[in-house]
């Protein structure tokens, strides 16, 4: 087995295992009762899609650095994965809305900014699609990929700098010990999980470069100056 296929099985093991603790032994949340159990699956589908767009980040850099396909690579997986997490967070995200607030969308600053995040994550892969050369595909999505990320942060940080309506993030300081550790291993699987689709994503896109680098026609060179043409 490859290394991505170990992690998806560690991945899918931990979730059952984190989920399962989650519904059956953790106590329910002080407000929102039963339906505080979403947290188990929405609060880790969170981190993991922003730990996915650092990584993607990271592989932009160093696909601008050496222009190495492998890095390429990574940045097509990292941001492919990192696109459905964020859908399956803002699908999430309006069930347990639904729920605590009675409406399924609010143009909530954590909620905005998550959702440019999937516009411009998929704005990424937009561009990749329609650029065919291989070269310049590279250098327009890493530097894209840049820009994108810019609202990594700002998504992060929105439940501080500004009055939301969303729960503030919370510490281990501040939730139940049987709560910390069925999320802490959620956040793991999904961890898991993401790296394993990556690395399966990542070799399939580089074979495909691969071939399209070896299709590729060289870049053409100026003609050479016919002498004699030139009276010389």
């Amino acid at each position: 087995m490859k290394w991505f296929h170990i992690s998806g099985v560690i991945g899918v093991i931990l979730l059952i295992i984190g989920h399962g603790m989650g519904l059956f032994v953790a106590p329910k949340e002080a407000m929102m009762g039963e339906t505080g159990r979403i947290l188990y699956v929405h609060v880790p589908t969170a981190w993991i899609a922003l730990v996915s767009y650092l990584c993607a980040f990271i592989a932009a850099v160093g696909a601008l650095w050496n222009g190495k396909r492998t890095w390429d690579a990574s940045v097509v997986g990292f941001v492919e994965v990192g696109v459905v997490l964020t859908a399956l967070l803002l699908f999430q995200g309006s069930v347990w809305g639904r729920a605590t607030w009675s409406t399924w969308w609010t143009w909530d600053p954590r909620l905005t900014t998550s959702a440019i995040l999937l516009v411009a994550f998929s704005a990424v892969l937009l561009l990749r699609s329609v650029i065919e050369q291989p070269e310049r595909r590279m250098l327009v999505s890493s530097v894209a990929t840049i820009v994108a990320f810019v609202d990594v942060p700002i998504v992060y940080m929105s439940t501080k700098w500004w009055n939301s309506l969303h729960q503030t993030m919370s510490s281990p300081a501040t939730v139940s010990e049987t709560m910390v550790t069925p999320l802490r291993i959620a956040a793991f699987g999904m961890l898991f999980l993401m790296l394993g689709f990556v690395g399966l994503r990542r070799r399939i896109e580089l074979v495909r470069l691969e071939r399209e680098w070896s299709l590729a026609p060289p870049p053409e060179r100026p003609a050479a100056l016919n002498l004699n043409e030139e009276g010389t």
